[in-house]
């Protein structure tokens, strides 16, 4: 999974996760990740995964959809900075995503995690949507099949 749909997914499934009785295990989980490559973040982290959870759940009680898909946008683009920083750690965060916040999602919270592959190639540009955000890549003539740009 490219990095973008593997942060959009994971940030989806951390929010969803936020709600449930397993939020400790997701939190963990995610400010492990971050303990691996920016050890210095991490007790912030924590504090953001403890207020994302309150707010969460405030969204859950007024049922306030919109509120609830910002939080997921803002920790899909945390991760995927966290991802543009250490590429290495894509098969980590496939890891969390597939052993820790997906499983911990109700069947109606698991319809919420986006997981789209869109590939632009020679020149191209694909413009993909997902839960209102709009992901834009554009391709390189040199670079390969299903490759991120280059900076």
């Amino acid at each position: 999974m490219d990095p973008v749909t593997l942060a959009a997914a994971a940030g989806s499934a951390l929010v969803g996760a936020m709600a449930t009785d397993t939020w400790t295990q997701a939190k963990a989980a995610i400010a492990g990740l971050w303990g691996r490559f920016r050890p210095d973040r991490v007790t912030a982290v924590e504090q953001d995964l403890d207020e994302l959870r309150l707010e969460v759940l405030a969204t859950q009680d007024q049922n306030d959809t919109a509120t609830r898909e910002a939080l997921a946008s803002d920790w899909q683009q945390q991760l995927a900075r966290l991802l543009r920083q250490n590429p290495d750690l894509a098969d980590e965060l496939q890891r969390v995503l597939d052993d820790v916040l997906t499983p911990s999602l109700a069947e109606e919270e698991r319809a919420r995690i986006y997981r789209q592959t869109n590939i632009a190639r020679d020149h191209g540009r694909v413009f993909g949507v997902q839960g209102g955000n709009l992901i834009y890549h554009e391709a390189e003539a040199s670079e390969g099949f299903g490759r991120e740009p280059s900076p």
